[in-house]
């Protein structure tokens, strides 16, 4: 076990069973249902589906195993709603989720109450180490499909051309041009990771603490803005091979992207889709929905680099506590509000930031013991590291030694861009 199980609180695993099981839904009010059943991409999920996955987990690892003579609600729900865990049993394939239109929606509601009436009968009374460790680790997981669910919403929505709005809201006040600055951060030898005995929950892929070397560099006091990154698209950054790696100029020439997910050319100039519907493009905003590739590419036309995870987490002692997470309700990262000397601003919440790291394990990596130990570690793998969370993250689901990973040809998640310049 990566981490300890008695390093797990489970006073008021109630509480908290009942808050993020409720938020799931929350966040499914302003659809109707037809809005629930469509599969926006292969690598996407209905929002059906992230609902009956995140009740599964439980049913699984849970309710299975702890409750004597507790009935499965479907027992077809075991292939359907398995995501990839081999050690559990059959899937169902992942980019045919959006052909079920079966069971719906009113079924896996009923599916997710008869789940939720069993786990609170079994977090009644006295609640062992493993039974608790197990709760925080599925209501974690079901916090990430929290931030699925409004990414793929945004997906399907933002490929609609009706543009509609999941939810109105005004936006952010620009504050105008904001000057890029630079704060250095002294090199040396510094600890990376989570420490096996300290409190709180934490994923398999933080552990463990272990020593690593930066050297001298100096990070962006703020991510870039829409401005800057429209400045290389009309500098025809797109069309210079020079700046881009050779998969990312194959896979562009190819799909023939020139420009971030969601932004959309007009007759009036450069728009952006964002969960309010169609809007112009707001140039003190930071850029968000582009690949690791995009990011790369920019920082090369910028004569700079994007920053290691060690150094993102090192410089993350410097961070203001200025983040946008999903409890605003804005689903679209904010300008930076304010300026501090020697402090730097939106790393946590707002967008999720690309590190040029790849998502391998730590020095002593262990995953979770039994079929959880699919979780993490079997996708180190080809994927790279992002920091930070974004204004899709539930606010207590983040920390400074979480890794979040994908392909750095993904694009749909609220990702964007933070510089290192070396020194």
């Amino acid at each position: 076990m990566s981490v300890r199980p008695e390093s797990i609180a489970t006073a008021g695993l109630q509480e908290d069973y009942v808050r993020v099981r409720r938020q799931s839904c929350a966040l499914c009010d302003p659809l109707s249902v037809e809005d629930y059943v469509i599969q926006p991409a292969p690598d996407a999920s209905p929002p059906k589906w992230h609902l009956a996955h995140t009740t599964w987990f439980f049913e699984t690892f849970l309710l299975k195993v702890h409750l004597p003579g507790y009935q499965v609600f479907h027992p077809q729900f075991d292939v359907l709603f398995n995501s990839y865990y081999n050690g559990v049993g059959r899937q169902h394939p992942r980019a045919e989720r959006g052909l079920l239109s079966r069971p719906t929606v009113s079924e896996v509601l009923a599916y997710r109450e008869h789940v939720d009436a069993a786990m609170l009968s079994l977090l009644v009374g006295s609640t062992s180490a493993d039974i608790g460790f197990k709760v925080v680790l599925g209501l974690n997981h079901e916090q990430q499909h929290q931030e699925l669910l409004v990414t793929d919403i945004k997906y399907n929505l933002g490929h609609n051309p009706l543009y509609p709005a999941y939810a109105e809201q005004t936006d952010s006040p620009s504050n105008g041009p904001d000057t890029l600055s630079f704060i250095r951060v002294p090199g040396g030898l510094h600890e990376l990771g989570r420490q096996h005995d300290q409190s709180g929950f934490a994923f398999d892929n933080e552990f463990p603490r272990h020593k690593v070397f930066t050297r001298d560099f100096e990070i962006s006091d703020r991510v870039v803005t829409n401005a800057e990154y429209l400045a290389f698209v009309e500098s025809g950054g797109y069309e210079q091979s020079s700046l881009w790696l050779s998969d990312a100029w194959s896979l562009w020439q190819e799909n023939g992207v020139r420009a971030p997910l969601y932004w959309v050319q007009t007759d009036q100039g450069w728009m952006e889709y964002t969960l309010s519907g169609l809007a112009p493009l707001q140039s003190d905003a930071p850029v968000c929905h582009v690949s690791g590739y995009e990011a790369e590419a920019f920082s090369h036309w910028s004569g700079m680099r994007l920053p290691t995870e060690a150094e993102w987490e090192v410089a993350s002692d410097l961070a203001m506590e200025d983040g946008d997470f999903v409890e605003e309700q804005h689903y679209h990262p904010k300008p930076r509000a304010e300026r501090m000397t020697d402090r730097i601003s939106q790393m946590f919440g707002g967008v999720w930031e690309w590190t040029r790291s790849s998502y391998e394990p730590y020095p002593g990596f262990r995953t979770f013991e039994g079929a959880l130990g699919e979780y993490n570690g079997k996708f180190m793998s080809s994927q790279w590291v992002l920091r930070g969370g974004s204004c899709a993250t539930p606010r207590d689901h983040i920390r400074s030694t979480y890794r979040n990973f994908f392909y750095p040809k993904d694009r749909w998640q609220f990702s964007g861009i933070r510089l290192v310049r070396d020194v």
